[in-house]
């Protein structure tokens, strides 16, 4: 027979909790670093967008608007 013991079931058990566990803080780290990356995208083009006004530059600010929509719609909101 093939049977393990109690000892060697727990372990096992216990590796594929770890296995679990360690599958979701790295998603979780991925999701985080993902919206600090956009964040700090949406806060250099909002910048950007602010000196274009400041400049009266029409044609960067429609640019630059539509870069902020593509990152607003990658947010998710």
């Amino acid at each position: 027979m093939n049977e393990k013991s109690y000892t060697e079931l727990m372990k096992i058990g216990a590796m594929k909790r770890q296995r679990k566990e360690n599958f979701v803080q790295d998603l979780y780290i991925d999701m985080l670093l993902l919206e600090i990356q956009l964040t700090v995208e949406k806060e250099k083009l909002l910048k950007r967008i602010d000196s274009a006004i400041d400049h009266r530059d029409k044609k960067n600010f429609y640019h630059l608007s539509k870069q902020l929509i593509e990152i607003t719609k990658r947010f998710g909101t």
